[in-house]
Parts: structure tokens; sequence; C-alpha cells
């Protein structure tokens, strides 16, 4: 398997639907000539030229509506968002119009759309550009939310995205787009989506993260190893929306020790559902009262120093594992 990079394992994903299936598009601001504001799209206007590679106004509520629109009528368009920051500015279209026009319609109409693009604070660009929305979409029936961690997730999560007849909300990391990993050179790579991964065994913890918060918990697992004599497990939600609730009791009946890491602000978060699930589910199982880790409950800070300590650090993670413990 070739090592590349999770924007490479994106583009690669986007790349080959476009060309198995003459109504896949991809739309957004700067994704053609610009080849996306960082650059995911990279050659693809020249691969597949203008119809297909669409430069949009900056108006998110503008191309969010075309997309939802042309999905209606049978295209399956992929939207970039160059920062989920401005979902907001869309919220009709997303959250109310795409996601509900299914149920609406008593299912004759499907919305086969993604929207795409990253989601994540620790790039010190401010409070309006750093939100992390997961729990905020997850929350909307008839929408689907989906972060991968990994570059093969990256790709295989894309593609079942694209191909689904549901609206898709893929939420990107960008501090994870120069991650490298090894990817299938496979055309139908396929992750399905509301499947978790385990991404480490372990006896003693479980770890439960999604997207950047996954590597955060695998060096907080490693450190625990090395330096504790802890086995930890590390459970990759994958998705938020569906989501893979027998792996979350499955691992908490292993170890009866949980802790939650996300950088959702903890207030309505991903973590509080999860928590609630748990206790509802496997209360029995707990020997221990189950952690959360999140972004601390805050605008997102634009000094380095604080949004650094702000969003889910090892440190941060180490210390509240061994309260736990």
């Amino acid at each position: 398997m070739p090592l590349i990079t999770y924007r490479e394992a994106l583009n690669q994903a986007l790349s080959e639907e476009i060309a198995r299936d003459s109504n896949v598009v991809l739309m957004g601001e700067e994704v053609a000539q610009f080849k996306g504001s960082y650059k995911v799209s990279e050659g693809m206007l020249e691969n597949f030229g203008s119809d297909r590679i669409i430069d949009t106004p900056i108006s998110e509520a503008a191309f969010s509506g075309l997309g939802i629109g042309a999905a209606m009528m049978g295209m399956r368009p992929v939207v970039e968002f160059m920062f989920w920051s401005f979902c907001y500015v869309a919220f009709d279209q997303i959250f109310n119009n795409a996601a509900s026009v299914r149920y609406m319609s008593g299912g004759l109409i499907n919305v086969p759309i993604v929207f795409r693009g990253p989601a994540n604070g620790g790039t010190n660009v401010g409070a309006t550009h750093s939100h992390t929305p997961e729990n905020f979409a997850a929350n909307t029936p008839g929408l689907k939310v989906i972060c991968p961690a990994t570059p093969a997730d990256a790709k295989g999560m894309m593609k079942s995205a694209i191909r689904d007849n549901d609206p898709v909300c893929v939420m990107e990391n960008t501090i994870l787009y120069n991650l490298q990993g090894d990817v299938p050179e496979d055309n139908d790579l396929l992750v399905p989506l509301g499947k978790a991964r385990l991404a480490m065994e372990g006896n003693d913890i479980s770890i439960i993260a999604h997207g950047r918060s996954v590597h955060t918990a695998m060096e907080v697992a490693e450190t625990l190893s090395e330096k504790h004599n802890v086995s930890a497990e590390v459970l990759d939600l994958r998705s938020i929306r569906p989501l893979d609730v027998d792996a979350i009791i499955e691992t908490v009946r292993k170890t009866n020790r949980v802790l939650l890491v996300d950088e959702n602000k903890p207030f309505c978060g991903v973590g509080a559902q999860i928590s609630f699930l748990i206790q509802d589910r496997a209360f029995d199982y707990l020997d221990a009262p189950i952690k959360r880790v999140s972004a601390i409950d805050a605008p997102q800070a634009y000094s380095k120093v604080l949004e650094n300590y702000q969003i889910p650090n090892h440190d941060r993670v180490l210390k509240k594992a061994l309260e736990i413990l």
C-alpha cells in the first residue's frame, strides 16, 4: 500500500468518484483555479474541466442551495467550505432544507450531497474560523456526520459519503491534511458510515475519540503503557451520526473505565451524548465515573499558546486518564 497524505487521499477519492459517475461535481470557493484553499482539489480542474470543478461566488448560502437543488434533481454535488465555521451562513439550506426534504417528501426525493471542509481549532485563525460543529450537525435528523482520522478513512469514507443518498457532512481537520498513512490502491475502497475503528487494543481504560483527537488519544495510550504500566484501548468513532453504539458499549464492558476526548465545546457536545448512552446501557460495567476532555468552553483563542491549551492536548488527556485510574 502506498504512503500518501490525508490531503492526497481526499483528492484521490474525489477524482475517482468524479471519473466514475458523471453526476458528481465539486463546487466551492476557489476549488478550481486556486486548487482549493488547502490544495485538496489540486490537478482536478485540469483533469475534469470547469463543468465538473466549479468555482463559486463567495456566498455559502447561494452555492449550498444550488448544490441541494442539483442533488434533488439527480446530481451528486460535493460542496467545499473554506472553513466549516462558514456553514452558519447557509444554516437554512443545510440544516432546514437538505436535512428535511427526504422526510417531508415521504421518501420520494433524495438529497445525495456532501458538505466538506476543515472543522477544527488549533490553527490560530480566531474564533470565527475555528468551529468544530459535528455535534451541532449531528443534532439535526436527516444529516450524516463523519470525522475521518486517517488517510485511509479519509478516502474510504469520502467515497462512501458521495455514494450515499443522504446529505453527509464530512468534518476534516486542517492539521491532519499533511498526515501520511497507508492507503490501499483501490478505486472501490469504501469505509462504511457508522462503523467505528478499534485503533488500539487494551484492557484497563477505554479512550473514545474522533478526528484529530484520536491521535492525541494514541499518544496518551503510549505514555500510559510506557510510564504507568496501563493498557489503554483507543476507539476511533469515525462517524458521529450514525454512531456505532455497539462498539462503544463493547469497549466499556471490556475495560470498565472510559475517557471521552473530542474538540467540541463541552455543553451539548458529542461526549455528553456518548456519556448518556454508556450510563444508560452499560452502567453496571463501570468501575469509575465517566470523564471527558473537550475544548475549554469559550470562543476559540487566537493566541497560539492559549489555543494549544484550549483544545485537548496530551497533558490534559493524560491527567484525566490518571484520575480515572
